[in-house]
């Protein structure tokens, strides 16, 4: 659900040379480090059915399907205009076979699939809590950046009724509402159980930070190494670019 602006629509272009392509669409989010990020968190080794709740364009969807070959993936997603680029996108790549978009409200049990059907579902979710951080005059972007039409406590249920029991559930987001998140993932019976910050060079405050929880988990959480975005010298990390596939 969140990323950068969005830029006017144009050709596929490969995240990196041999990648996968994504094209953007007017009122979607574009590509975003936040799900690359997440895509190479999150633990899909294994997993052979995976969800993303709130799919967007596709992007988490077509990295995790790049990095679990073997898993079936689908995606829910509320806008209608984010759930047809979603399609290209799958489709530009060839994962027809592998992925598909169900069109509707993670809120609504009645339009996701069976309960308990996932080893792994993510979300890259908005990040500001209902009235709080700039709206924007667009009402699809609005829904993207800010929670009026899906709180933490909201995604945290969908998602733990349909991950499997000893599934995960990976998210990212923003410093400042650590707390809350983890306090809605256990409350949800999403135990978590690695947490990662991500900040741009070692000296600098954290931007974001990237959770997995288990349901059914029992307590105890793994704190990481911070992933860095960048060296001392302002290059871009070693690991940025083994995750961008630069060497």
């Amino acid at each position: 659900m969140s990323g950068e602006r969005q830029t006017p629509n144009r050709g596929a272009d490969a995240l990196y040379p041999g990648g996968p392509r994504f094209f953007d669409a007017p009122g979607v989010f574009r590509v975003s480090t936040d799900s690359v990020l997440l895509a190479d968190f999150a633990s899909a080794g294994n997993a052979l059915r995976i969800l993303d709740l709130g799919c967007g364009g596709g992007t988490l969807m077509i990295l995790l399907a790049e990095r679990a070959p073997s898993a079936k993936l689908d995606g829910v997603e509320i806008n209608p205009e984010a759930a047809s680029l979603c399609r290209r996108n799958i489709a530009e790549n060839g994962l027809e076979a592998r992925c598909r978009v169900i069109e509707g409200d993670l809120r609504d049990a009645s339009a996701l699939p069976s309960a308990g059907g996932y080893d792994l579902v993510v979300s890259n979710p908005p990040y500001f809590a209902s009235g709080s951080g700039r709206q924007s005059p667009d009402d699809r972007r609005a829904a993207a950046r800010s929670e009026d039409s899906c709180s933490l406590s909201e995604l945290c249920a969908a998602a733990r009724r349909l991950t499997r029991w000893g599934g995960l559930f990976a998210l990212v987001h923003r410093p400042e509402r650590m707390s809350e998140v983890l306090c809605a993932m256990s409350a949800a019976g999403l135990e978590p159980k690695r947490l990662r910050m991500v900040q741009h060079q070692a000296h600098k405050a954290p931007s974001l930070f990237l959770a997995e929880g288990r349901r059914g988990g029992k307590p105890g959480l793994e704190i990481l190494p911070p992933l860095l975005l960048a060296d001392e010298a302002g290059r871009d990390s070693e690991e940025i670019d083994r995750i961008y596939h630069r060497r």
